[in-house]
């Protein structure tokens, strides 16, 4: 009786446990979308579901590859997408296969072009997304922005007799000055993973422009290498704001705001890789040079590396109404900000983060204190410098939305040992505005402007004569 009562207890177990396992399938996640973002620094494969998405990992190191298990779902459409999403120049994924490995898990394999510290976490709901499940795949060497930056400007030299005008107008003698300073050779061309600027299009890295001139197209222009034996480059972080999985604000037309910063960080750093202040040569670098998403404790820290001398983060703004139009330019704040539109703007600019997909279990003391008050009085007192020569010329090429720099706690301005501006180049959410921003002619002439203010603040606030160290 006893042993006849236990097997028909097992029974009602068994059957319960299925008709759970039912009701659990009734409920599966049903798989939306998938994307793929290479970048330098690590791919991120996104699988989006109505529903969160329970999964594992295995690494495989020969060769290469990551196997991922996703529970309590079905191959459809949208995950055999995923093969063909994968772009011939991420300089991490080789490709990518799917298939259903048991009745309700289907496996991802990854294959590798290098070796990987995998990080996979979930995302709840926000903005126009639903829930998310991450692989971000970081190369096991990192990519460090000084190297980076060394590789863009280092270049071998061409075959051409000494002295020759084909020997200097082929080599750069600011990349050699930098490779030699971090004990390296001339590095290899940029990752291909970087959008190409066609060469006719990027001014000689000799060129100079007098810095106490407006700043304009082919003005004033002088080649030669005018900065042999220099110790000192002035560096400005260019930062396009949002990319990868955050659009930033997007315009009735369907314009993203990612898109239209990137088009005008890459023609700011044409202008400023052709400029040099008082024969001491310029160069830009980008905190994303494609799309993908950056955090933003990882912005700060990518212009500290690199030892900036000004960062300058480039958005297009965006309101309820489309009515707002004009330019702004903001600066950080230690306490309040300087308007109820500034904290609003402050509050959207800092949830990039949460929109682009930061996994928060792997922040640790360094990304907290990155996001905490780092400033200081000098550098806000700087960045109000900047931020007003910045305007100043903005102002001469379309229409101000507040006529002086406004200040609020932006993160990705807590830099505590940089000069710091945020600028709204336009109202993406306004049309005209939209169209503007779309304009070729207008990415140009914002450009400029922003050219001629950066000269006009050196010209007003030399920088420091010093030495880049590398440590």
């Amino acid at each position: 009786m006893r042993r006849r009562s236990l097997v028909q207890q097992g029974a009602l177990v068994l059957s319960l446990g299925l008709l759970h396992r039912h009701a659990l399938g009734a409920q599966s996640p049903t798989i939306l979308t998938v994307r793929v973002w290479p970048a330098p620094e690590y791919s991120r494969v996104t699988i989006e579901s109505d529903a969160p998405l329970s999964a594992s990992q295995t690494v495989i190191t020969n060769p290469p590859r990551l196997a991922v298990d996703i529970a309590g779902v079905t191959l459809n459409t949208a995950l055999k997408e995923l093969v063909a999403k994968v772009q011939a120049g991420d300089p991490n994924i080789e490709g990518i296969r799917v298939g259903q490995y048991s009745a309700d898990v289907v496996r991802l394999v990854i294959d590798l072009k290098q070796g990987v510290r995998p990080q996979m976490f979930t995302l709840a709901p926000v903005a126009a997304y639903q829930h998310r499940l991450v692989v971000d795949l970081y190369p096991l060497r990192s990519v460090d922005p000084l190297d980076a930056l060394v590789a863009q400007y280092a270049q071998p030299k061409a075959a051409a007799p000494a002295g020759s005008p084909a020997s200097r107008a082929a080599s750069d003698p600011l990349g050699d000055l930098m490779a030699q300073r971090l004990g390296k050779a001339p590095a290899a061309p940029a990752s291909p993973a970087s959008p190409a600027v066609p060469a006719a299009s990027v001014p000689s890295p000799t060129a100079t422009v007098a810095a106490s001139a407006p700043w304009s197209p082919g003005a004033n222009m002088t080649q030669g290498p005018s900065y042999l034996g220099t110790d000192r480059l002035i560096i400005i972080a260019l930062d396009a704001g949002h990319g990868g999985e955050d659009p930033g604000a997007i315009g009735p037309g369907g314009t993203m705001e990612k898109d239209v910063v990137l088009k005008l960080a890459h023609l700011l750093r044409e202008r400023i890789n052709a400029s040099s202040v008082k024969g001491t040569p310029m160069r830009a670098f980008l905190t994303r040079d494609a799309d993908y998403f950056v955090p933003l404790h990882v912005r700060v820290q990518k212009a500290r590396r690199v030892q900036a001398d000004l960062f300058v983060s480039l958005h297009a703004d965006a309101f309820f109404t489309p009515e707002p139009q004009g330019a702004s330019v903001f600066a950080l704040s230690q306490g309040g900000a300087s308007s109820s539109a500034a904290r609003w703007m402050a509050a959207k600019e800092n949830k990039a983060d949460l929109i682009g997909g930061l996994n928060v279990k792997a922040k640790g003391a360094e990304v907290q204190s990155a996001l905490l008050d780092m400033s200081t009085t000098a550098q806000i007192v700087d960045s109000l410098k900047l931020g007003g020569t910045l305007l100043g010329e903005v102002g001469r090429v379309g229409k101000l939305h507040k006529g002086q720099v406004e200040q609020a706690s932006f993160a990705v301005l807590k830099a505590p040992d940089i000069p710091s501006v945020l600028v709204e180049a336009a109202f993406i959410s306004n049309p005209t505005e939209e169209r503007k921003l779309n304009s070729e002619e207008f990415q140009n002439q914002f450009a400029d402007a922003l050219m001629r203010g950066l000269l006009a603040y050196f010209a007003r606030n030399p920088p420091l004569s010093r030495a880049r160290s590398v440590g």
